[in-house]
This record gives structure tokens, C-alpha cells and sequence, in this order.
């Protein structure tokens, strides 16, 4: 697993400029006009043209910057409710996870392989391409930046 340093704190401090949202709000989009939370439950809908979701959507200097060293697409801000999964799938493109807010109840399930990802600043790199899903087993949400790295 690949991992890049970035400052939670910074990153935190500009998360707390954002509007209130649900599940997912996009920070990439297909245009600066695009609603934020446009399309965040049709996910699997939008894989196939998440090349296009390259345009910063809010004034996050030192987010955007993180998102333009990687040349990420469709990059989100994804709050997991307590007691939830997501659906066995896997991604075109690999992603890079920033976990925001995560404790050791919520993991990663990639192929048989189980993985907890610290907020701790690090940035992950994580082969998405296989059959996967994310697992919030506890009481609070987790809060994670995700991007589509390029093919």
C-alpha cells in the first residue's frame, strides 16, 4: 500500500468551510455549476465518465492541491453512518483514501484482505479495482476524502 503525509489539521480546518451534506459531497465536478451532492447515491451510474469530475467545485487551496498532485477525479467527501456497508463492488480506477475521522470498527474489506486506514494524515493509495466495500461497525461516522486516480 502506497502512502503520501498530508497535515489533518489543514485539511480538517478547510472541511469546516464546506456546506452541510447527507452521505457524499462531490469536491470535483464536471463543471463549476455542478450541485455538490448531484448524483451521490447513482455512484456505479457515474464511474464510467468520472474522468470528466476534474473541476475544484469549492476555495480549498490546500485540498485542491492534494487533488492536483494526484490528478484525481471525482474526488468526495464521504460520511459513513454508523452500523453500514457498502455494496461488494469494484472501481475502474484505483483511489486514493484521506481518512478524516475513522476509528478501529471501520475497515476495508479488499478481495479476503481486511483493512483499517488511520486518520492520521496519510493518504492511501488502495487497489479499488478488486472486489471491495467499506464497513462503519461502530457508533460513530466515519469521514473519509476519496478520488479516482488516472487509468
Amino acid at each position: 500500500m502506497i502512502k503520501f503525509q498530508y497535515d489533518l489539521e489543514k485539511i480538517k480546518k478547510e472541511l469546516e468551510t464546506l456546506p452541510d451534506y447527507n452521505k457524499q459531497l462531490y469536491l470535483q465536478g464536471y463543471s463549476k455549476d455542478m450541485n455538490p451532492e448531484e448524483g451521490t447515491d447513482k455512484g456505479y451510474d457515474i464511474d464510467s465518465n468520472e474522468h470528466t469530475y476534474t473541476v475544484p467545485l469549492f476555495d480549498i487551496p490546500y485540498i485542491n492541491s492534494i487533488m492536483e498532485e494526484h490528478k484525481l477525479t471525482r474526488t468526495r467527501l464521504m460520511r459513513m453512518k454508523p452500523k453500514s456497508c457498502y455494496l461488494w463492488h469494484n472501481d475502474l480506477t484505483q483511489r486514493l483514501h484521506i481518512p478524516i475521522v475513522t476509528n478501529e470498527h471501520c475497515f476495508l474489506l479488499l478481495d479476503s484482505d481486511r483493512i483499517h486506514i488511520p486518520a492520521t494524515g496519510e493518504a492511501y493509495v488502495m487497489n479499488t479495482t478488486k472486489k471491495h466495500t467499506a464497513l462503519n461497525c461502530s457508533k460513530e461516522n466515519r469521514i473519509h476524502i476519496v478520488g479516482g486516480l488516472p487509468y
